[in-house]
């Protein structure tokens, strides 16, 4: 390692990758971007992931898979299982260290019990990353609804109630963001109109609540309420998802609404 200044320069193997630390952003041919890449995949993977399969998806030669994954196993971040690949406890334990997310976690806790023990239902908060939203923290029983969530899994913001709650109190700029990526569906009911969407911001934000009926999941509903700042606008959000035959529109959006407003306060919303 050669250190100048502020660069550094590190090198796997003579003619192989380089991961250089000089402050610019890494492109998909750096080490610690196809590391990631791989990450991603076996994300993605859920059930376990082979190296053919990460090969195919990312569109690394598998000896480039092969080489990256043996040292992320050695380090933690995967572990091998009999279905394949996996993500490790160490991803686990980094994440769980992330200050931001610690700290909301610790504020919104007792509200999620709360709406739980009322509810009996599944309880999420999450936080927008890029377009999507990444669950931070989840509370549900043996009978709570079934929906593919758990704490680090991403849903597109416009498919869920977390991701529009969020929308409607974040700059417009960030909404035009995600509109540009564009809508995709994950059911019939999905919003993919770029102008419903707007349309559906602006009440959300009059209402305070966001309403998801079966937009990501078929049988599924949820409501969630943004987590505000001082400044009014979003840094998260706090939903109620349950099966549609048990799901309490009005009482639940008036429990999330509150948890919400309380969860705000810590962060100066008056």
């Amino acid at each position: 390692m050669d250190v100048h200044g502020s660069k550094a320069t590190l090198t796997a193997h003579p003619g192989e990758d380089q991961l250089v630390l000089d402050g610019s952003t890494a492109d998909d041919s750096s080490l610690v971007s196809k590391a990631f890449r791989i990450l991603d995949a076996v994300a993605s993977s859920r059930a376990g992931a082979t190296i053919s399969d990460l090969s195919a998806s990312t569109r690394l030669p598998r000896s480039t898979v092969h080489r990256i994954s043996r040292t992320l196993v050695d380090l933690g971040a995967l572990v091998r299982t009999n279905s394949g690949l996996q993500l490790g406890m160490r991803l686990f334990e980094l994440g769980g260290l992330v200050p931001a997310q610690t700290r909301l976690r610790r504020e919104a806790t007792p509200y999620m019990a709360e709406l739980y023990s009322t509810t009996h239902q599944t309880i999420h908060l999450g936080v927008l990353d890029g377009t999507d939203i990444v669950c931070a923290a989840k509370l549900a029983g043996h009978q709570t609804a079934s929906a593919a969530s758990q704490m680090g899994v991403r849903i597109a913001a416009h498919q869920c109630s977390l991701g529009k709650a969020i929308l409607a109190f974040a700059p417009e700029e960030t909404v035009e963001r995600i509109i540009a990526t564009g809508l995709p569906a994950a059911t019939g009911r999905t919003i993919t109109s770029p102008q419903l969407l707007r349309e559906q911001l602006a009440e959300i934000g009059r209402l305070g609540v966001a309403f998801d009926r079966e937009e990501g999941t078929v049988g599924v509903r949820c409501v969630a309420a943004p987590i505000l700042d001082a400044n009014g606008e979003s840094i998260a959000a706090i939903s109620i998802t349950a099966m549609r035959a048990k799901f309490d529109g009005p009482n639940f959006a008036a429990a999330v609404r509150a948890a919400a407003l309380g969860i705000s306060r810590y962060h100066g919303y008056r």
